[in-house]
């Protein structure tokens, strides 16, 4: 078996002078990076005093979820001569959250809009979905369903 190691780099860049002396006193701003790749300038949900200009960890782990999900799709797709010309997807969630503030993921909806070159290639196109579901890393890694409502068309 492989085993594959990443790496990344968080730092919080919300300190205005006081940092956390107070709930109010800092922001939730952060920089992800990775070398050689652009930042990613985080920060919380908007609900949770965080800046909407910026992508927040709910909004990542659907986009990770949606993308692998995609990568895997289009392999599958490439190997089983189902030929895909654009892929498009809307990734929803529902998270709840606690009594005590915590909360979690309770599921997650995909729903790829997949156009194909022949129309002989709709129902593999749409039967790949749940072999990519399968194969996704990141969903495998989650503790809540990743449902997908696909759409594919010629």
């Amino acid at each position: 078996m492989k085993t594959h190691h990443y790496s990344t780099q968080l730092r919080w860049t919300g300190n205005k002078g006081l940092g956390t002396k107070s709930y109010t006193s800092y922001t939730r701003d952060y920089a992800i990076q990775t070398e050689g790749k652009p930042v990613i300038s985080g920060s919380s949900d908007p609900a949770f005093r965080g800046d909407r200009s910026r992508y927040n960890p709910e909004e990542m782990l659907l986009a990770s979820l949606s993308s692998c999900h995609m990568l895997w799709y289009l392999h599958l797709c490439s190997e089983a001569g189902v030929i895909v010309t654009d892929y498009y997807d809307t990734a929803s969630g529902e998270m709840e959250e606690t009594p005590n503030g915590s909360g979690r993921f309770t599921k997650v909806i995909l729903s790829p809009v997949v156009t194909v070159q022949e129309a002989s290639m709709l129902d593999k196109a749409n039967e790949l979905h749940q072999k990519a579901n399968e194969m996704c890393f990141i969903a495998n890694s989650c503790n809540f369903p990743v449902l997908h409502e696909p759409e594919s068309r010629v």
